[in-house]
């Protein structure tokens, strides 16, 4: 026995998709090819980075900064340890997939040594000086520098290609969520 047409379609209508539906379907179709990912042109003949090269390593060395901001936090009130350990962790992957190196464990504060570069001891002065000063605070810098990644990388997707965008918007994302997990319940 035949399912008699639905009440809303007129007898003798034809089987088969609406025009509306076609049309979305077309215009999701147009939409997934705008999104597709496109070759990276701007890399010179020089040899020098592209553009999409550069944002990924800049992406990279970012969340390898926060990664240690998150280890000053920790080292300073372990008593957050447990609450800050998987943003920690998250940060660290996001570092991996944009091409840093991998840092699995927390490492201790250390002083600078006299052979590390300028920039290093640069650095670890600033972030010494930056040291928390309370539970608070320390969660209040973390928010504050996952939210100022947040907008770098949010501006960075205009600049490069399809794949690249994605993982930026994807991690920004992310980093959005720490910074709503960091300010919760913190008034």
């Amino acid at each position: 026995m035949p399912f008699p047409p639905p009440s809303h379609t007129p007898p003798g209508t034809p089987p088969g998709p609406r025009r509306r539906t076609l049309l979305a379907s077309a215009a999701g179709a147009a939409l997934l090819v705008g999104c597709s990912a496109e070759p990276d042109t701007d890399a010179t003949s020089a040899g020098s980075p592209s553009v999409a090269e550069r944002t990924r390593a800049r992406a990279a060395q970012d969340s390898a900064g926060l990664v240690r901001q998150y280890d000053t936090a920790i080292a300073a009130f372990p008593v957050l340890a447990e609450r800050l350990s998987e943003l920690r962790a998250e940060v660290v992957r996001h570092a991996e997939v944009l091409g840093g190196a991998r840092q699995t464990q927390t490492p201790t504060p250390s002083p600078v040594s006299p052979s590390a570069s300028p920039t290093a001891a640069a650095s670890a002065s600033a972030s010494a000086a930056a040291a928390p000063t309370s539970e608070r605070d320390a969660l209040a810098g973390l928010a504050a520098a996952e939210r100022t990644l947040v907008d770098r990388r949010m501006k960075a997707l205009l600049d490069v290609p399809g794949e690249l965008a994605r993982l930026l918007a994807s991690v920004a994302a992310a980093g959005a969520a720490h910074v709503y997990l960091l300010t919760e319940g913190v008034k």
